[in-house]
């Protein structure tokens, strides 16, 4: 048996390593995970990590016991979502995996039982502080979350206009700050999250955005163009180091060319409303 997951990548609109609630908004660059069982034993992870400890934490959470005594399962990601810059690509590819290989046990899925799982294999892994809820939540659904990550409850949950796009500029040679320095502004954060629960997501984004700068010594000059071309809200993405900018159609092309005054590479990707899915190959 062979069964592709399709997931989606997300922006922040807050940060939740501070408080430990945060908000995101899903984005159209995808993820796939590709599982299958056959003969042998084990677990191959055909990207050339055989080793990989959150594919492997992923597997002991979702298989049922025994299961990899008595058969090889095989895992092989594609990934438009550029790794290390904040676009949620652990939490897609660990939502991926976790799809996949709950089809390939289960006929039905549960969608907060496959959430759990990648959110505990992404915390015994190391690959996250808060268990990012909020990522996998965005990742997984798409539109805007919100949520506390702790208790990996779903605050707020509703549909983004479909005519959005993310403009996203991903900086060269900048490495992403002390996250440590986040919580030293953790009642700011706080209200900036108070913002998006309440729905107010642009201002949120914005907040975040001007917090976010300040604790990861990042600049704050490309965020300010964006939002001078007409973005509706910008800032830094996760920790960074990425910038990512939502806007309408017509104010796309004057925010990459903001961006592009910048040293580093912009990428556009429209606004995901698409819950992740499934298929038996």
């Amino acid at each position: 048996m062979k069964v592709r997951a399709t997931m989606h990548g997300a922006v922040s609109i807050v940060n939740a390593i501070a408080t430990g609630n945060g908000s995101a908004l899903g984005i159209s660059l995808a993820v796939t995970a590709e599982a299958e069982m056959g003969k042998g034993r084990g677990l191959r992870f055909l990207t050339g990590r055989s080793d990989d400890r959150l594919v492997a934490n992923i597997a002991k959470n979702v298989l049922p016991a025994g299961t990899l005594e008595k058969n090889q399962v095989s895992v092989r990601v594609r990934s438009e979502v550029p790794i290390g810059f904040g676009l949620k690509s652990s939490s897609a590819v660990s939502n991926a995996i976790a799809l996949a290989l709950s089809r390939l046990v289960k006929d039905k899925i549960d969608d907060m039982a496959v959430l759990d799982a990648a959110v505990r294999a992404s915390l015994d892994a190391k690959v996250t502080i808060t268990g990012a809820f909020d990522d996998a939540t965005a990742c997984y659904f798409g539109g805007f979350v919100v949520t506390d990550n702790y208790a990996r409850k779903l605050v707020r949950r509703e549909k983004a206009p479909d005519n959005l796009y993310a403009v996203i500029f991903l900086p060269r040679n900048t490495p992403r700050g002390d996250v440590s320095k986040l919580r030293d502004l953790s009642d700011l954060f706080m209200d900036a999250y108070q913002l998006a629960e309440a729905g107010e997501y642009w201002k949120a984004m914005k907040m975040n955005g001007v917090l976010a700068s300040a604790a990861l010594s990042s600049s704050y000059k490309p965020v300010l163009a964006a939002l001078e071309k007409g973005a509706l809200a910008a800032g830094t993405s996760g920790n960074g180091p990425s910038i990512a900018a939502v806007a309408y159609e017509d104010e796309v092309e004057d925010i990459k060319y903001a961006f592009s005054k910048f040293n580093g590479k912009v990428i556009v990707s429209k606004v995901n409303n698409q819950k992740a899915s499934v298929e038996v190959l």
